[in-house]
């Protein structure tokens, strides 16, 4: 029988009451929830909502980093009819007032006062009430949350009764709010059945159990990480850890140690730049230890995905090395690591892959729920994004474009019917607007993205995707933009990674010690010449980068030229870096 989202939060309350639901880090300690008292802070909220006024379809935006109240707050809505809608924190307020008018919002649930200053509650009309997750409004401006849950106990509990069995599986549950590498975001609808459904496959399909542990740190606003850390436990009572800040994921994977870890690739090259900056301080014979292991780990990695036997010597590396690094990373127990959102370059798999640790790649978007894809243990290959979902379609267009259908895919686009039109047929396929291949296992390969695709002033094709996540594997390069639309040849805007430069100055025999020493140096860039001719020999000739250019400051979602989900805004960048493009085509 389809259920709702609240259908299966009772059903986890139920069976799993006293498993912890949720870790926080408060004073200094870490503190659990268990399943029960999560499940009645829920309803309590949800009743405190009913009492601020709030009715079945009207919308609830939440703003704020990742902790208990962000997932309170989305269920509770979705518990008394509303419609959670996540505003990423990095927005400005003109994109906050966008959505929150778009999504006709009656209440707004802050993380603290902070964030007040981004609602420009003045052309707002709609808006009645905001709720801070934490702290007061000092000019009394906004509702503490210890004021949402006393207002829900003046509520009976027969009135969110009333709402809950209101609710149909079929019903709009959630919106997710693309990102917009171009024009306005649009509301991606998602409803009961495709939240349910999708949480259910990742959690079964990835092995987790109940009492597993995952982490949370990406944007709540994301639908990847709704899935991953908050739908998905729920489905089956496993435990989310919440991570105090991006900063300080690292310590909070070595307390939680978790089961599954979701890393977008900056995540996944932060930590291999790290790592190697920490390994070229070691000894000599650590180093080459260090070395002779990553051989028989790689070795070993690519032995699995063809069914082999593993380098004899395996074990004896994972005892001396992989063990150690697993530890220290605290992912000595997680039997998934994965890599989805954006390109990762084969370099920075092939890092972890050598070291024990396999990345597993995961494809998909918002508008499916967020997977269409899967890759698990015995069933991967490195740089492939896996093979679709269990009841679900992946096809391919004549152009090349990635289809995909299933119970999973979304309701339409909010309030946009033409741009749902265009991307959702009427035979279900979502037209995702990637480029990719599927081989004779089904395994799917991505090239590109569709409207990406650069064609030089010889008519050539260029996916500049692949490309650039090539070129963010040469060490030291945190961000690459590929260019050459209608030019004679291609380029390469590149921006080096500050928490590399000193080590690699040490390597180089350069002097550099920051950004712009780093770019002025003639080493570092015969460093990245020679990686950009290596990768180049692999190339055709009309695809291989002529000429690049270091950039004096990085590519930031704050400057717009990024997404919150760091793809590439194209065509800020080409406004912003105008000059350095310019240089390029002299």
């Amino acid at each position: 029988m389809a259920k709702t989202v609240i259908d299966v939060l009772e059903a986890t309350a139920h069976h799993y009451g006293q498993t912890p639901a949720v870790v926080e880090l408060v004073g200094g300690r870490w503190t659990t929830k268990n399943w029960s008292d999560h499940r009645d802070e829920i309803f309590l909220a949800a009743r405190g909502l009913i009492h601020l006024g709030v009715q079945a379809g009207d919308g609830v935006v939440i703003m704020g980093y990742n902790c208990p109240q962000w997932f309170v707050a989305d269920i509770a809505a979705i518990a008394v009819g509303a419609v959670p809608t996540g505003i990423y924190t990095t927005s400005t307020v003109d994109q906050t007032r966008y959505i929150a008018d778009h999504c006709a919002a009656t209440v707004a649930v802050l993380e603290d006062a902070s964030y007040l200053a981004k609602l420009d509650r003045e052309n707002l009309p709609r808006l009645q009430h905001v709720v801070l997750m934490k702290g007061t409004a000092e000019d009394g401006s906004a509702h503490s949350w210890e004021n949402l849950l006393e207002f829900g106990a003046t509520v009976p509990e027969s009135d969110l009764r009333d709402r809950v069995d209101a609710l149909d599986p079929e019903d709009l549950c959630t919106l997710i709010y693309t990102s917009g590498t171009t024009g306005s975001p649009k509301g991606v609808m998602l409803s009961h059945t495709n939240l349910v459904w999708t949480a259910g496959q990742v959690i079964e399909l990835h092995g987790c159990e109940t009492g597993d542990s995952i982490v949370s740190y990406l944007p709540l606003s994301h639908i990847a990480e709704q899935i991953v850390s908050l739908h998905g436990p729920m489905s089956r009572g496993c435990t989310t850890w919440f991570a105090e800040s991006v900063e300080k994921l690292p310590d909070a994977l070595r307390a939680c140690r978790p089961q599954l870890f979701l890393g977008v690739p900056r995540v996944w090259e932060k930590i291999q730049a790290k790592m190697q900056a920490v390994g070229a301080q070691a000894p000599p014979l650590r180093r080459r230890i260090a070395a002779w292991a990553r051989r028989v780990g790689l070795a070993g990695g690519y032995a699995d995905q063809q069914g082999a036997s593993r380098p004899l010597l395996y074990g004896l590396a994972n005892r001396l090395v992989f063990s150690k690094v697993r530890k220290q990373l605290g992912l000595d127990r997680a039997r998934i690591c994965v890599t989805s959102a954006a390109p990762i370059s084969k370099a920075t798999l092939e890092f972890f892959l050598s070291l024990g640790i396999p990345v597993l790649e995961v494809y998909g978007m918002s508008e499916c729920s967020g997977p269409a894809t899967f890759s698990v243990p015995g069933h991967y290959i490195t740089g492939s994004a896996g093979r679709s979902l269990p009841d679900c379609e992946l096809s391919l267009a004549e152009d090349g474009e990635v289809l995909i259908r299933g119970p999973h895919v979304f309701l339409g686009y909010y309030k946009n019917e033409e741009a749902t039109r265009e991307t959702l047929d009427d035979e279900g396929w979502i037209h995702s607007g990637d480029i990719g291949t599927l081989d004779g296992n089904g395994y799917l390969w991505i090239t590109d993205r569709k409207k990406e695709l650069l064609i030089t002033a010889g008519g050539k094709n260029v996916a500049p995707q692949p490309l650039e996540a090539n070129l963010k594997g040469i060490p030291g390069v945190a961000q690459a933009v590929v260019l050459g639309d209608r030019q004679k040849y291609i380029a390469a805007l590149l921006v080096l990674d500050e928490e590399m430069i000193p080590d690699l100055a040490m390597r180089l025999g350069s002097a550099a010690h920051d950004l712009d020493s780093a770019n002025a140096c003639a080493k570092f860039r015969n460093h990245v010449q020679k990686g950009v001719d290596e990768l180049n020999s692999h190339l055709a000739h009309y695809e291989t980068i002529k000429r690049f250019e270091f950039l004096d400051s990085p590519l930031t979602v704050e400057t717009s030229e990024l997404t919150p989900t760091m793809k590439l805004k194209r065509r800020v960048i080409a406004e912003r870096r105008s000059d350095a493009i310019g240089r390029l085509y002299e």
